[in-house]
């Protein structure tokens, strides 16, 4: 799984028939430090992520694994919404800080 953030929502009129339904992110990824990296990527969500939240991705096959994704044509889901990253006995990110 990858730390990334949520920049904003991709929204597609037409599209595989198996992929109807499902919300798609554009997310952009983060280091361990949570520093943000010049990678974006799409990815649908099965949790109800909104904009600039951080979220936990899982990737690749992985994310093919999650009930209801089986057959869908998907390389990246959101899968956790993160409350805190700790590094190093560090807080790295908290939500609650996020909104002072």
């Amino acid at each position: 799984m990858q730390i990334a953030k949520v920049r904003g929502m991709v929204v597609s009129t037409h599209k595989e028939a198996s992929l109807r339904g499902v919300k798609l992110l554009l997310l952009q990824f983060a280091d361990a430090e949570c520093s943000l990296l010049p990678e974006y990527e799409v990815a649908g969500d099965q949790v109800g992520a909104g904009l600039d939240e951080w979220v936990l991705v899982s990737r690749g096959s992985a994310a093919r694994q999650l009930e209801g994704s089986e057959k869908r044509p998907i390389d990246a889901m959101v899968v956790a919404i993160i409350d805190t990253v700790t590094v190093d006995n560090c807080v790295a990110y908290s939500k609650k800080d996020q909104y002072r």
